[in-house]
């Protein structure tokens, strides 16, 4: 796609966002699987199903534009899935506790990184008047704001404490 204004900006960065969720879901589940603690472990499932209803949205708002929602691949986020595979499930680590240190700190990655997609794609469609794509986005970047600060709280509320 070549870029000629910030609509296009838009396109390009709802279509990575798309691609970054679709690999994050399914990390985030193995993660989930690998995680110990049932607290973590239950967060993560709730991750995935809330990536899994943040990419029906944004197919939703790609639709309404003409806009293939897989038209892009997101570079950043296969870096980043590929270190939590790496680190939080392959990586030779003997204590529970701190694997699930080191999961949390690879999901909390990836979720910056949405963080990050989300809050842009916001901003442009704000800037643009997409006054309905901007509510729905908006609250795809609450929630998942919301799903960080649940995920800080696990660690700083057990999991670091039994992995020290």
């Amino acid at each position: 796609m070549t870029i000629n204004n910030l609509k296009d900006v838009y396109f390009d960065q709802l279509q990575d966002l798309h691609s970054a969720c679709s690999q994050s879901m399914e990390a985030t589940a193995e993660l989930g699987r690998a995680a110990k603690n049932e607290e973590l472990s239950k967060a993560l499932i709730a991750g995935v199903n809330g990536i899994s209803e943040g990419l029906d949205v944004l197919k939703t708002i790609c639709a309404t534009h003409d806009l293939d929602p897989k038209g892009e691949h997101c570079k950043g986020m296969e870096g980043l899935v590929t270190e939590a595979r790496a680190h939080g499930i392959k990586a030779d680590i003997s204590d529970d506790d701190a694997r699930d240190a080191v999961i949390i700190t690879q999901y909390q990655r990836m979720v910056h990184y949405a963080l990050a997609g989300y809050g842009s794609v916001v901003a442009f469609a704000n800037r643009l008047g997409l006054d309905d794509d901007a509510a729905k986005l908006q609250k795809l970047l609450d929630e998942t704001y919301d799903g960080d600060r649940h995920m800080t709280a696990i660690a700083t509320g057990g999991v670091n404490k039994a992995a020290a």
